[in-house]
């Protein structure tokens, strides 16, 4: 097992708090949200004196995110992991990966998300005597959205995440709703610890208020999945623009690795038809809330909505689902609305208040500000994780 130090540093004759020096591990399946959705938590644990490793898939040298990351001074490794994929083979090479990366790096604490660096990095983590072992669970996902096509793969991934979080100290969940499903289910055992964290949070600071757009717009960015409510967006949409024609509705995303992906000819019809204005895979998705007025994300569940929170930063309404993960960002008739899971109606009417009052969207925009930067702000997130694994 590895020691860690604390060093205490002087300063003008006295003693500052210390900084513990060690080694964390973060493991995430997919490459970019490293940066766009732990940036800062990185930053948090290097100003704590910690060297950081991040372990993700497809990080070979000179990929962009892994030159950034190197920048920042982070130790950056590539590993077998195909997040979408069911193969047992597969998974097996991952976690072998995984483990013989532990053995060798010998971390103090590692932290996963998502579900296979949470199932696979914490088994590995408990049998290359990792100490400190926690998992993050940033939503359900795929699997979890239950019905008969999925119910086979629902019993693995739930066995599975019992197996794997009974290795761990602690469970961060971004919702209430998660984390009281995992314990009803017995995914989560009554020794293992758990806290409900404030999502990811948003840096309030780089997601600054911009003026609103003189007339109503919509903005959609997701991945573009069944599950993200995108065929109520673009069916909504329609029904709007049959009343008002010259209203936009904006997508953003990309046609994901997954069996609920939206087809391409699918998105190509709402283009053609002049439904949506499609654009693309953003990296920096600051433009395209500044240009619309109100966000909506109409999910099935999240754990907490990323881009909810950044359109909220920026000063923007929002439509979304009475669904967990989605309900806690809204005051209904605050800051926005919550309209029913699937219900293409309710989203229309949710839309066409804002088009037939439009000064809803700056009285809400405010609200939403104010929530942010209560409740979200990244810093305020990250102290609280950073102190539950005790590395404050």
């Amino acid at each position: 097992m590895t020691s860690v130090r604390i060093d205490s540093v002087a300063v003008g004759g006295t003693h500052t708090v210390g900084r513990m020096a060690g080694r964390f591990l973060l493991v995430a399946g997919l490459a970019e949200s490293l940066l766009n959705f732990r940036g800062q938590l990185i930053s948090s644990l290097q100003s704590h004196g910690l060297q950081v490793h991040v372990a993700a898939p497809a990080l070979e040298a000179g990929h962009p995110v892994r030159e950034d990351l190197e920048a920042k001074g982070v130790v950056v490794h590539s590993i077998p992991l195909h997040r979408s994929a069911t193969n047992p083979l597969a998974d097996l090479r991952t976690f072998w990966a995984l483990w013989r990366l532990m053995c060798r790096i010998r971390p103090n604490w590692m932290l996963g998300y998502t579900i296979k660096p949470v199932i696979y990095g914490s088994l590995a983590a408990w049998l290359a005597g990792v100490p400190s072992r926690f998992a993050l669970i940033t939503g359900l996902g795929y699997a979890f959205q239950d019905n008969g096509r999925r119910n086979r793969l629902l019993s693995l991934v739930q066995r599975l995440y019992a197996l794997a979080l009974a290795r761990v100290q602690k469970v961060f969940f971004q919702n209430p709703d998660d984390e009281a499903l995992f314990r009803q289910r017995d995914l989560l055992r009554q020794g293992v610890a758990s806290v409900v964290v404030n999502g990811s949070g948003v840096d309030i600071s780089r997601f600054a208020v911009t003026p609103l757009p003189n007339q109503p717009s919509f903005l959609l960015i997701a991945r573009l999945l069944g599950d993200k409510g995108v065929r109520e967006y673009a069916e909504a949409a329609r029904c709007v623009r049959s009343k008002h024609p010259g209203v936009r509705f904006a997508l953003a995303g990309w046609i994901d690795e997954n069996p609920d992906a939206i087809a391409k000819h699918e998105l190509e019809a709402w283009v053609l038809e002049g439904t949506l204005q499609y654009l693309g895979r953003l990296s920096d998705v600051r433009g395209a809330i500044a240009e619309n007025a109100v966000y909506v994300l109409p999910s099935y569940r999240e754990g907490t909505p990323r881009t909810v929170l950044e359109a909220m930063a920026m000063g923007r309404a929002i439509i979304t689902t009475d669904a967990p993960g989605c309900r806690e960002t809204v005051v209904d008739g605050g800051n926005g609305f919550l309209v029913p899971v699937k219900s293409v109606d309710a989203l229309e009417q949710a839309m066409l208040k804002f088009i037939e009052k439009p000064e809803l969207a700056a009285r809400m925009g405010v609200q939403s500000r104010r929530i942010a930067e209560e409740k979200y702000d990244v810093h305020k997130v990250n102290a609280v994780m950073l102190r539950e694994m005790g590395i404050t």
